[in-house]
């Protein structure tokens, strides 16, 4: 069985646009610095596996929000 679900137009947008707010961007971009040169700590591991996880499930919810609304992920 297939569930028709209204949304607001607002928050499909809200959905589409979601990213990492800057600084975590840039955590993100750091650790996989860190894990490319070998220097990861072991906590430093959990944290870049956590926000690659993260990023992943956003993604996913970003390209169903761009589906919706008929557009192509950047």
């Amino acid at each position: 069985m297939t569930a028709v679900v209204e949304t607001p137009l607002e928050l499909l947008e809200s959905v589409a646009g979601m990213r990492f707010p800057p600084r975590t961007d840039a955590r993100l971009q750091s650790l996989m610095d860190r894990n490319t040169n070998g220097v990861l700590t072991p906590d430093e591991r959990v944290e870049l596996e956590s926000l690659v996880e993260l990023s992943e499930s956003i993604a996913v919810v970003r390209a169903k929000a761009l589906r919706v609304l008929g557009r192509k992920s950047p």
